[in-house]
């Protein structure tokens, strides 16, 4: 037969554990977004896409010229390449604006 261990809890007989003690509403990252779309827009997609592109042709360039002291792979494909990065980054961050209802005139009393 198992003993009891040694340790002090302060539950109660028959609550259930709580994950570390904390309390969380919703169902987790589960129940933030409603209406359960994509969280990317086409538009997001397909600057993405570019973005790997431009990365992409970057690093091709780079391997055509075969120099190491080559202008094109010294300063053209790591522009490139850079910038490939930055339109990935903003293509993840970019969202439409939302459309701000129009203010309700407020009813004179």
């Amino acid at each position: 037969m198992a003993q009891p261990s040694n340790r002090k809890t302060s539950r109660r007989k028959g609550s259930r554990p709580t994950s570390g003690g904390r309390r969380t509403r919703g169902g987790g990252a589960r129940g933030r977004r409603s209406g359960g779309g994509m969280v990317l827009d086409r538009r997001n997609y397909v600057l993405l896409i570019a973005g790997v592109c431009v990365i992409v042709f970057g690093y091709v360039i780079m391997r055509i010229e075969n120099e190491v002291d080559g202008f094109i792979s010294l300063y053209v494909a790591p522009v490139l390449i850079l910038g490939g990065y930055l339109e990935i980054i903003y293509a993840i961050m970019w969202r439409p604006k939302s459309k701000a209802e129009p203010e309700k005139p407020e009813a004179a009393a």
